[in-house]
Parts: structure tokens; sequence; C-alpha cells
């Protein structure tokens, strides 16, 4: 090998190395600020039922999609809830639905971004990604974690808490359409929003410390 190839393969070599190192780094700090978050859920009255809360957890795996790769956004999506697990209160389900819901919201928000990476995109892609995850929200709920809640909470009383704040709702189809969508693409946008503003500031002190 000449030694001009040697000079050429230098910096590709050391990219490798800051990009592992970058991933491995960020994934970690960004999981551990998940978990963090995870704990610090709390209900929301007179917009869904008291036993569904509110969580910042998946803004970190959104900016970790963002900073570092969509492995490192879904990776953090499955640590924070791994480490749940210790204090679950739902045999794993809960945990379970919260990764899946974080992996949809966090996937296709990094596919569209990619194609145009500009602030204005980001912003589509989030919001795109926020929706997708509510919709999908409905089926990972129905099929998923309502079948567990019936184990210990009957149908009926499960709809009951949703008919006290809308005596409308007659199925839990119409519960998770008019409460848990709504509530997980809030939820996500709220995320999505902190993002929009911290994005920027970070990825910029991230490349001076490379």
């Amino acid at each position: 090998m000449s030694a001009e190839t040697k000079t050429a393969n230098r910096p590709t070599i050391r990219t490798e190395r800051v990009t592992g190192v970058r991933f491995l780094t960020l994934t970690a700090i960004l999981t551990a600020i998940a978990v963090v978050l995870q704990y610090l859920e709390f209900p929301v009255p007179f917009f869904i039922p008291p036993f569904v809360k509110f969580d910042f957890s998946d803004l970190p795996a959104i900016l970790a999609a963002f900073l570092v790769s969509p492995v490192s956004g879904v990776s953090v999506c499955l640590l924070k809830n791994l480490i749940h697990l210790a204090v679950s209160q739902s045999a794993g389900v809960g945990e379970l639905c919260n990764f899946l819901l974080g992996a949809v919201m966090v996937i296709p928000s990094w596919v569209i971004y990619r194609v145009k990476p500009t602030k204005l995109t980001a912003l589509i892609a989030m919001i795109v990604g926020s929706a997708i995850a509510a919709v999908v929200s409905i089926f990972i709920n129905y099929y998923i974690t309502y079948p567990f809640y019936e184990s210990f909470m009957p149908i009926d009383a499960i709809i009951g808490e949703y008919q006290k704040l809308n005596g409308g709702v007659g199925t839990l189809w119409d519960a998770l359409i008019w409460f848990n969508m709504p509530f997980t693409f809030v939820k996500f946008m709220i995320d999505s929003i902190i993002v929009f503003f911290i994005y920027k500031p970070l990825a910029r002190a991230i490349r001076k410390k490379d």
C-alpha cells in the first residue's frame, strides 16, 4: 500500500471511530434522560382517563434519531422501556406498547427529514410521524393494551371511565378514536415542538466537539 493510500485512509478511519463513539455516547445519554422522564409521568384530567399517563420520554428518542440515526432513536425507545420493566405495573405490556409507538413515530419522521434536511421538513416530518403514531395507537391499544387491562378491569368499567368524559362513548373503538388517538398525537407533537427548537443548537454544539 502506498503512502498516499495510507494517508487517504486515515480520515475515513477517524470518521468511523468518531461516528461510533458519537452513537454510543449520545444514545446512552439520551436513554438516561428518557428513563428519568418516563418516571415523571402524570395524568391529564378532563382529556383522558387517569390510567393513561402523559410523559416526555419520547422526546430524547426523537432527538437521537435526528442527531445520530434512526437506529439510535429506536434504541432509546427500546432501552428506556427495558429499564422501566424493573418497575412495570403492566407485566411489560405498557412498555411494549410504549416502545412500538415510539418506533412508529421515530422511523417515518427520520425518513421524511432525510429527503430534504431543513427546518421546515423536520417540522413536517414530526407532524406526519405524530399522525402515524396516533393512528397506529388505536390498534396497539385495542389488540395489546386493553386486552391486558381487561384481565383485572371489566371492559364496561374501562368504557365507563371514558364515558365520564364523554357520554357518547359506546364502544372501546369510540374511546380509542375520540380520546387515545388525539392524546397520542398531542403528546408526540409537544415533544416535536420542543425538539424543533433545541435540535439545531444541540447539533452545532456536537459538531464543534467533533
